[in-house]
């Protein structure tokens, strides 16, 4: 039988779990068996540059921490052994970081994940992964912001270039 220690220890996981569950923007469950310790450690040295925190987890503190977050969609994911990538900020670094070392390494694979408290699948993940990152997203958001001021700049300087030719042959 379990001490109240122990009991205790346990649920002090399963709320931070869910805590970090609820507070994330994505969360993404993957299936790590057959990977080494130097792939591992890898692993987490991406993610942690990239500020997504990377935890093993039982499955049974994991599926509690589900059921308290509402996530319990995501039960059916958590089998064998459950590594989830938790990023507060940003959605599209984690799923990009995995994706791209699945392909390389055969032994880990994307189950699933929560983005912005909804459940996806694999399939939603590798587009999610497909996306240009955070910051290439704002350079283009910046170009598409920025081109009706410079088409405005290109059509005075035009407008200005034609009346002095028109002056200078006054």
């Amino acid at each position: 039988m379990a001490n109240a220690k122990t009991i205790e220890l346990k649920s002090q996981q399963v709320a931070e779990v869910t805590e970090k569950l609820k507070g994330s923007s994505c969360t993404i469950v993957a299936d790590y068996r057959g990977l080494n310790v130097a792939q591992v450690t890898e692993l987490r040295k991406q993610l942690r540059e990239a500020g997504v925190e990377f935890q093993v987890l039982k499955n049974t503190l994991a599926r509690r921490a589900t059921a308290s977050a509402e996530l319990t969609a995501l039960d059916e994911h958590l089998t064998g052994p459950t590594a989830i990538a938790f990023s507060k900020d940003d959605i599209i670094a984690p799923a990009k970081i995995l994706t791209a070392f699945a392909k390389k390494n055969e032994h880990l694979s994307v189950k699933a994940g929560v983005v912005e408290g909804k459940v996806v699948d694999f399939d939603q993940i590798k587009a999610l992964a497909e996306l240009p990152s955070r910051e290439g997203l704002l350079s283009m958001l910046l170009s598409v912001l920025q081109a009706p001021v410079r088409n405005f700049a290109l059509a005075v300087k035009a407008v200005s270039e034609k009346q002095e030719g028109g002056a200078q042959e006054a």
